[in-house]
């Protein structure tokens, strides 16, 4: 089957490897720049435009970008949604996009997490943190790679962070630490299944593990409950391509972000997996299954339409695609309905290249001499 697909992105080197990683699977892959995306919708159907003109028609649409593009993916997953296969919903880019929304999605899902506190003032903040325990996580409800996370050791250094930040007029997540020795657990959810995984390491001079900052990885073997946490992650957000952060803890795993957008490159390394062919093929494989449900459901609206109408001999017509299973075909209702086939009976078939008869066996003739 013939499949198009597009991926939209900012043109980052994971976009790039899964794009030719998605080359081997559909017929044709277009990579388009989420900047130069437009979206019209003051007439009566939104309208998708690309360098201004129509995005054309695909199977298949991955939209990847940072949270600075989260109202625009969203919108454009609403819209492309309704007529192609997406992997991850307009919901998950406004959720995965805010740290504040995540941990409210994971506490709504009972998902384990570090205790967390918001506050949207500096004083509020101040009342918080006098109640923490030292070190504390705080950080901005949005940011990616590591920023907009800082570390305190106290109560002093956490008081004069605020102080330095209150002109940003943003809210502030505080976090309790949770001491790993500087490593957390990256896991790469695709679909229903966790296809790798490795820990990080933060450099010596930092206390946060992600790649951009200086972080290193190793592969790493997660027991099944931490992979089926994993995997809850994702589902919870709403998205089928998911890169999910997790800490060690004397409670067992505790999640800490949920990544829509991830890079690919040192979990490829680290790990030695085609992280960019499995996405590839996952697009593929969801795309076929639901594009071969889409004609087997124009088919049935063609059946009903036609159940019950005759030939002028008598008998009934249809015209649908064959629904094979393995080696077997499935005959249409309509068709064993009209037939009055009995499992009961035996049958004969009689098969040409372009000609199938079915016909139902007299037994008691055959049996007589």
């Amino acid at each position: 089957m013939d499949l198009r697909a597009a991926i939209i992105s900012l043109g980052s080197e994971s976009s790039k490897h899964t794009e030719e990683a998605m080359k081997k699977y559909f017929s044709k892959v277009d990579a388009l720049d989420i900047r130069k995306i437009e979206i019209n919708i003051s007439g009566k159907t939104a309208e998708i435009l690309y360098d201004g003109k129509p995005i054309g028609k695909y199977d298949c649409v991955f939209v990847k970008g940072s949270f600075r593009y989260a109202q625009l993916l969203k919108t454009l997953t609403s819209v492309l949604g309704k007529e192609c296969y997406m992997p991850i919903s307009a919901e998950a880019f406004t959720i995965a996009h805010d740290k504040l929304l995540t941990h409210l999605e994971l506490q709504k899902h009972n998902i384990p997490m570090p205790r967390t506190y918001v506050s949207s003032t500096i004083s509020a903040a101040k009342k918080i943190l006098k109640k923490m325990n030292y070190p504390v996580i705080m950080k901005f409800p949005h940011g990616t790679g590591g920023k907009g996370v800082m570390f305190a050791d106290s109560y002093a250094s956490a008081s004069s962070l605020l102080d330095a930040l209150s002109a940003l007029r943003q809210p502030f997540i505080i976090q309790e630490y949770v001491e790993t020795g500087g490593t957390d657990i990256r896991t790469i959810v695709v679909g229903k299944k966790v296809i790798a995984s490795m820990e990080r390491k933060a450099s010596s001079m930092e206390a946060r593990a992600n790649f951009h900052v200086g972080g290193t990885g190793e592969p790493v073997e997660l027991d099944s409950a931490t992979r089926k946490l994993a995997v809850s992650v994702a589902k919870a957000i709403g998205a089928e391509i998911c890169a999910v952060d997790m800490l060690k803890s004397v409670k067992g795993p505790l999640v800490i972000e949920a990544n829509i957008s991830p890079g690919l490159q040192l979990v490829t390394k680290t790990t030695q997996i085609d992280v960019a062919d499995k996405i590839a093929k996952h697009l593929y494989d969801r795309t076929l299954e639901l594009r071969s449900s889409d004609k087997k459901l124009e088919a049935t609206k063609i059946m009903k339409g036609i159940d019950g109408d005759k030939t002028a001999d008598g008998k009934t017509r249809i015209i649908t695609n064959l629904d094979f299973r393995g080696n077997m075909i499935l005959l249409p209702e309509v068709i064993t309905k009209a037939a009055d086939f009995d499992e009961e009976d035996n049958y004969e078939i009689t098969a040409q290249p372009d000609k199938i008869v079915i016909k139902k066996l007299d037994v008691t003739k055959e049996g007589e001499e």
